[in-house]
């Protein structure tokens, strides 16, 4: 009698523990899902694009691939399964869990989330993972076979890159000196990245919206592969191991000259930790300023070709008139 007295507060202990981390889980679960619920119907105009992409459809279906193969009728009769009532066909207790638990992961990564490209590879990421975790719990034949079809599709399937418009001038090994070197009055933000980094394809979209709002004759928008050309990642100081975490790399440069860059490195050779939304680059970069004194430089040469008996020599402002037309026209993108 005095053993069950000692060991019940124990007992009533883990049985509240456990109940409370698991309320947790279902209240992130459930907050989880909902984040993405309406960030499902604030971008539904753009999701049906992705059907037709292979991509979407082979990270979607790997996704839901335990769901699928634990419900598939004829299958899921053959199935181990911890239930009390061996219905193998049900997820049991431990699966919702890892499941729930998954959706909590997800809702804490996707805040840090910019685009929409970043809150479906984040599910699709940890999903994946999770679902390692459960094919293995059920069957090391059927974990080992999903970790094959991962790598197969990783080394496969590459993410589709963005095509959208944008108003960006990409460079190689040869032009990008001559190109920052030109005009020491043209202001360039340049991008240095990799088509293998998935940081560096969402962020593609949103250096693309940048440079068709603030694109101008004194302000230019650039990009280098330096996943492609390592001598420019060596000249201009730009790792592109991913411990390093340097991608994407932007540098505004004035007559050449670096001014600033994001995000920082410190004397290891780390990033410092910078999120690539639009709302700190125009503030971090103060692009509303240097837009602003572009129009009034453009307004005032206007006024200048205007006059007659304008001092400007016609030669010059003819000149830089034509460079940059011809400059926008090679900058001007649309796909």
């Amino acid at each position: 009698m005095r053993s069950l007295l000692t060991h019940q507060p124990h007992a009533t202990c883990s049985f509240s523990c456990h109940f409370s981390l698991s309320l947790r889980l279902v209240v992130s679960a459930s907050m989880g899902l909902i984040t993405g619920f309406f960030a499902f119907l604030y971008h539904f105009p753009q999701i049906y694009k992705w059907l037709l992409k292979p991509y979407y459809i082979i990270s979607f279906l790997m996704t839901v691939a335990f769901i699928a193969v634990r419900k598939a009728p004829g299958l899921c009769e053959h199935l181990a399964s911890q239930r009390e009532d061996s219905n193998s066909c049900d997820l049991d207790w431990r699966e919702w869990e890892i499941l729930m638990f998954l959706c909590a992961i997800v809702m804490m990564k996707n805040r840090r989330a910019i685009t929409l490209e970043q809150h479906i590879g984040n599910i699709f990421l940890f999903s994946k993972v999770a679902n390692v975790i459960l094919f293995f719990r059920l069957d090391i034949r059927l974990g080992i076979l999903y970790v094959v079809l991962c790598l197969a599709f990783v080394m496969t399937c590459k993410p589709p890159l963005y095509m959208g418009p944008e108003y960006i001038k990409y460079f190689n090994d040869k032009t990008i000196d001559e190109e920052l070197q030109q005009d020491g009055r043209v202001t360039w933000i340049v991008e240095f990245y990799a088509n293998w980094s998935s940081d560096c394809q969402s962020f593609a979209p949103v250096f693309a919206d940048l440079s068709l709002k603030y694109n101008c004759a004194g302000l230019q928008f650039g990009k280098v592969d330096i996943g492609r050309y390592g001598e420019v990642s060596q000249k201009y100081r730009v790792s592109t191991s991913p411990l390093a975490k340097q991608l994407p790399t932007l540098v505004l440069f004035q007559g050449g000259r670096e001014i600033m860059r994001r995000p920082m490195v410190d004397s290891k050779g780390r990033a410092i930790s910078w999120t690539f939304n639009e709302e700190n680059i125009i503030r971090e970069f103060n692009l509303n300023e240097i837009f602003q004194k572009c129009k009034k430089l453009n307004k005032s040469r206007g006024l200048k070709e205007d006059v007659p008996n304008s001092f400007e020599p016609e030669e010059d402002s003819t000149e830089f008139e034509t460079g940059n037309q011809t400059e926008s026209s090679e900058s001007k993108k649309y796909k």
